[in-house]
């Protein structure tokens, strides 16, 4: 007899544009053990058009509906980050699993109550953090973990992305540039940036950072209102990772700058560099396909490096924007068969949080800060 489907319930589920439809449903639609049940949005017309969309039996205006619903087991949210903390607490209050994307909430103590109530909820909780599932991270974090690059000695990682050329932004994206939502370029480019290369390379010990906002005002492209901006839009750390290994890293979202991700890990006895490609790529390091390249020695000639068959996902494609998604759900569909706890959870979601206070914390009085450790 084969197993019963995961019934998955959406909220957040606009069939005409964002990340519900761009990555989580061509993530779900590739894996047989799951089905989506129910999808969620702000208006009935969208409800009832999302889900015919994402072939959902069930639609609705009322998150807590969604979430008490019997035919969902699994709540997937995927909204603008300020309704994360009542709407994960509704699929919690409702006994469900819970996927929410990344930031898991605005601030750290939201952050905080979530996972307590995750954990006190006995539940399967997931947080968006999938480029550790991209698969040139996850070999290059297999090669850094057998020695093949013998003792880390530095890292270097750029990531620009192209949000907001010509100070023009859409609509839906206007929220992000007022620091208080937690949905800036900090939170979301630097809190991906940073949780794959400390998933690679192990945890940031200490750092020194520096923050500013370059563009102070935006346009809404859809109405022509001006937008002012109050959340960072470049990042520049230095810091020291666990192993003693130095890091320099660069998150922004600037003009001027060709858009895409590149992290270079340099050892004693080569160096590896993970590079972003395809039309995704200066979209995030979470986002479409990454090349893994290698140099023999340090400062030596990069080459690609050819990554094994076991990374393939049967029904989407490495350049597809939901293919690490659905490498993420992949591993869920394990762990709700098993009983691991093999995803990244609220709890790696809290010490990304805290990792960026650290970085605010640094930029806005200097000075060197020490990171709360990975436990």
């Amino acid at each position: 007899m084969e197993p019963r489907k995961i019934r998955v319930g959406i909220i957040g589920a606009n069939p005409d544009r964002g990340w519900a439809v761009r990555a989580h449903l061509p993530a779900l639609r590739a894996l047989p053990q799951y089905e989506i049940t129910a999808v969620g949005t702000s208006r009935p017309e969208s409800a009832r058009a999302a889900a015919r969309a994402f072939g959902a039996a069930h639609a609705f205006t009322d998150a807590a509906r969604l979430a008490g619903h019997p035919d969902v087991d699994l709540v997937v949210v995927t909204v603008k980050v300020p309704a994360h903390t009542e709407l994960v607490g509704a699929a919690l209050a409702a006994g469900k699993h819970v996927y929410c994307e990344w930031p898991l909430s605005r601030t750290t103590a939201e952050a905080q109550a979530l996972a307590a109530a995750a954990r006190g909820a006995g539940v399967h909780h997931v947080i968006g953090l999938q480029a550790r599932y991209a698969p040139a991270l996850a070999h290059a974090r297999e090669l850094v973990a057998g020695g093949s690059l013998g003792r880390i000695t530095s890292a270097t990682v750029h990531a620009a992305r192209g949000k907001g050329a010509g100070g023009l932004i859409p609509g839906w994206a206007a929220y992000t540039l007022d620091r208080a939502n937690g949905a800036g370029t900090l939170e979301v480019a630097g809190g991906h940036t940073l949780d794959a290369v400390q998933h690679v390379l192990g945890g940031i010990e200490e750092l020194t950072a520096v923050t500013s906002v370059s563009r102070s005002a935006y346009t809404v492209a859809e109405t022509g209102a001006t937008v002012v901006a109050t959340s960072p839009d470049r990042l520049r750390l230095d810091g020291t990772l666990l192993g003693g290994a130095r890091l320099s890293a660069t998150v922004q979202d600037a003009e001027g700058v060709e858009a895409g991700t590149r992290l270079e890990i340099t050892g004693t006895e080569g160096a590896l560099a993970v590079v972003s490609t395809g039309p995704a790529g200066p979209a995030g390091i979470q986002i479409g396909e990454l090349r893994l390249l290698r140099a023999d020695a340090p400062g030596g000639e990069f080459r690609e490096v050819p990554l094994p068959d076991r990374y393939r996902m049967p029904g989407i494609g490495r350049d597809a924007e939901g293919f690490n998604v659905a490498r993420l759900y992949a591993r869920l569909a394990r762990d709700l068969r098993t009983g691991e706890r093999g995803v990244p959870g609220f709890d790696e979601g809290v010490r990304v949080h805290r990792l960026l206070d650290a970085i605010g914390r640094s930029a806005d009085a200097g000075g060197v800060r020490q990171v709360p450790a990975r436990r």
